[in-house]
């Protein structure tokens, strides 16, 4: 992957972080989205470690799965739009916004997982 898309990636989930500040609970999304963005940062000079890539992706994965309930929930309700406003005025809008954000991190953590030699380390 080059490096610029890697960057761009970095960039895309900085702005995921930020986004993330008047969150009722903001520490634990910021805190993930800027792992992720490390991540890609350090990729983006050679310094990819695949295990820690791979463990963040299950981890965020589990966390993931733990909102399967309220997808479940949303999916019985008719699936109502989840953007018609930006405020979050229904329970199921904030689930969905924050297991599609997860979902978003996981496929870029298994691409980077994937695309990252086996023997590569942070040292």
């Amino acid at each position: 992957m080059p490096r610029t898309i890697k960057l761009f990636l970095v960039g895309v989930f900085v702005a995921f972080a930020a986004m993330n500040l008047n969150d009722p609970d903001p520490i634990p999304w910021i805190l993930a989205y800027l792992a992720v963005a490390v991540l890609y940062g350090l990729s983006a000079f050679g310094r990819a470690d695949r295990r820690v890539s791979g463990w963040l992706a299950v981890a965020l994965a589990v966390w993931m799965l733990t909102m399967l309930p309220g997808v479940m929930s949303w999916v019985r309700a008719g699936m109502p739009s989840i953007a018609a406003t930006m405020q979050a005025e229904e329970p199921h809008i904030e689930v969905m916004r924050e297991f599609l954000g997860l979902l978003i991190a996981v496929i870029a953590l298994a691409g980077l997982t994937w695309r990252t030699p086996k023997g590569a380390r942070l040292s």
